[in-house]
């Protein structure tokens, strides 16, 4: 009977290990804010901003290591093999199967995608703004670095909306500034400021 080569087995399970890797890093940058918010320490948001330039990189490098695994999976049983091939597969485990493979791939694309679904772990219920007179709105905008995608956004926005004082806020990582109103008789402009530094982002004006 024809038992699997054990380095064959080897290299598969480092294949579908390598893409989940590279999958789970090149969506960092934007996992670690809602980490961030689950862990109630919102400071370590930014901690993988750094890497958001090579994400495009990482997400081929997913790309071309689990296409690589799937045409070792699927690549043609020569017409020699055939007899003993059958042998091969009943002998096959699951972490070795197209089922695992599967599995991998699918958790592979979710990792990938997960800048475009972050938005769900953000409560839309944000604090209803209380009256306020003209004087006491104040706008301010603020350029802001470090933010990398639509989960910084949403964290920041989250932060500040918690303040006494908050009637609006809107970040923008594209163009990185971060848009508040706020009520001066509630909470100051240092205080708005420090809300969004606390986040891990930091002001540069």
């Amino acid at each position: 009977m024809k038992m699997q080569n054990p380095k064959q087995n080897k290299k598969s399970k480092s294949l579908f290990g390598l893409g989940l890797l590279t999958a789970f890093t090149a969506s960092l940058c934007c996992i670690t804010p809602v980490l961030a918010l689950l862990a109630g320490t919102g400071g370590l948001a930014a901690s993988f901003s750094f890497m958001e330039p090579a994400r495009p990189y990482l997400i081929g490098i997913t790309i071309l290591v689990l296409g690589f695994a799937w045409y070792q999976k699927l690549k043609s049983i020569s017409s020699e093999k055939i007899e003993c091939a059958c042998e091969d597969v009943k002998k096959m485990t699951f972490w070795q199967s197209k089922i695992f493979l599967g599995i991998v791939t699918v958790f592979a694309a979710l990792l990938l995608a997960f800048p475009y679904y972050s938005a769900v772990f953000y409560s839309e219920n944000k604090p209803k703004a209380q009256v306020h007179t003209l004087k006491s709105v104040k706008d301010l905008t603020l350029k802001v670095k470090g933010m990398t995608c639509e989960s910084c956004n949403l964290h920041v926005e989250n932060t500040l909306s918690k303040l006494p004082g908050y009637v609006f806020a809107k970040a923008d990582y594209k163009t990185g500034t971060v848009i508040v109103k706020f009520d001066t008789s509630k909470s100051s402009q240092n205080e708005v400021k420090d809300a969004v530094n606390s986040t891990g982002y930091k002001i540069i004006n």
